[in-house]
């Protein structure tokens, strides 16, 4: 049997998303800029594409850009603010658990001389919001909260912090890397005041390579490129349109065909595997925050005394595929620094796992993780413990 519980690196295509871009690699394989009939195909299904997604936003379709996936729409909504900002303003905020496409943009900015706070969080995940106020008083130019978190889950307070930033006398440019939000909640963009959001296809069920970028009327913006005047002249070169139909594809899948239901059966499936754990196997810390402050598909664990990796790779031999921590930071030597920001232990951090699941996953896929897991982590602990480790 093979379980797939790593979504949260990437998930697998849908059916709709696959049949639209093999329609848009084998028919309308045109450039969108061209002015024969092939382009002509090609530009209205770029148009429906937008739309698509925009529909899933409910945003204008003038406010979406195409991007190579949500790592480039981060650089372009943060680093593109900033060259639009005056001289003067140069102050940034952002959290201690962004995802690396987003923090190290500021850790490189800090090397540039702009100066940045990185807002504590709680035990939970969740910003810490007197901090945040406090830092308001230092009149900010822009500020970059991420609405799920990618390692544990936690869904940050976006219409909460809107709110905070709505009532200042000033108006900083607001961005959100929504990248595990997107198909996992219900995103209204009209009680957030975002001025910028970035996504991701391949988070939910499209194809890698592709994502994209909303961006609020009025928000200035410049692009990280230059070159043709494609996508508002934001972000020059031919659109990749296979991508963008299976993006679009999976945007309509994720917006129209019973998204309520489908939350709460990943929900379940997530309680079941919770239960499961805690019932079966004993010394384990859930570090996930419970739902809804943390989304249906993502739960962090530690299985204290057992190296996360070590577990990690017991259950691949079963079929079964989780993760230690972020996808784009697992080659990494250094601890998570999401769970360090949580305050949690050395032992707990080496220990942590995440789980992340999606629609396409079973009860019976469930049952099977939580058998291996009790297999795995009862003979690990055996190993370990005669070497000091537990």
């Amino acid at each position: 049997m093979e379980v797939y519980l790593d979504n949260s690196a990437t998930t697998k295509p849908s059916q709709a998303a696959v049949q639209a871009i093999n329609r848009a690699l084998t028919e309308i394989y045109g450039n969108p800029s061209s002015l024969h009939r092939q382009g002509l195909l090609a530009e209205k299904l770029l148009k429906k594409s937008r739309s698509q997604i925009t529909n899933a936003l409910g945003v204008a379709e003038d406010e979406f850009v195409f991007t190579s996936g949500g790592t480039e729409a981060n650089n372009l909504a943060i680093l593109g603010s900033i060259k639009q900002l005056p001289k003067h303003s140069n102050y940034l905020i952002t959290t201690e658990i962004e995802h690396p496409s987003t923090l190290n943009i500021f850790k490189e900015l800090e090397r540039e001389g702009y100066p940045v706070t990185y807002l504590r969080v709680t035990q939970k995940g969740i910003v810490d919001l007197n901090h945040l106020q406090q830092c308001l008083l230092k009149k900010p130019a822009l500020i970059s909260i991420m609405m799920v978190n990618n390692e544990i889950g936690t869904v940050q307070p976006i219409a909460e912090i809107s709110k905070m930033i709505a009532s200042l006398p000033y108006k900083p440019i607001f961005h959100s890397d929504a990248v595990q939000a997107f198909g996992k909640l219900k995103i209204d963009l009209s009680k957030t005041n975002v001025d910028l959001l970035s996504i991701s296809a391949h988070k939910f069920h499209g194809p890698k390579g592709i994502g994209g970028l909303y961006i609020r009327k009025g928000t200035k913006l410049g692009p990280l490129f230059y070159g043709g005047s494609q996508e508002f002249k934001l972000r020059p070169g031919t659109e990749n349109l296979p991508a963008i139909a299976g993006m679009a594809a999976a945007a309509e899948e994720f917006s129209s065909n019973n998204l309520t239901q489908k939350i709460k059966y990943i929900e379940h499936l997530r309680t079941r595997l919770l239960i499961g754990i805690t019932k079966k196997i004993e010394n384990v810390k859930i570090i996930s925050p419970a739902v809804p402050e943390a989304v249906p598909n993502i739960l962090n664990v530690a299985f204290l005394g057992i190296p996360g990796e070590v577990l990690l790779h017991g259950l691949e031999e079963d079929g079964i595929y989780i993760s230690t921590r972020s996808a784009c930071s697992s080659n990494k030597k250094e601890q998570s620094h999401v769970l360090t920001a949580l305050g949690l232990r050395t032992q707990e951090i080496e220990s942590a796992v995440r789980f992340s699941l999606s629609i396409y996953n079973t009860e019976t896929e469930i049952d099977y993780t939580i058998d291996r897991l009790h297999h795995h982590v009862t003979n690990l602990r055996q190993i370990v413990s005669g070497r000091g480790y537990y």
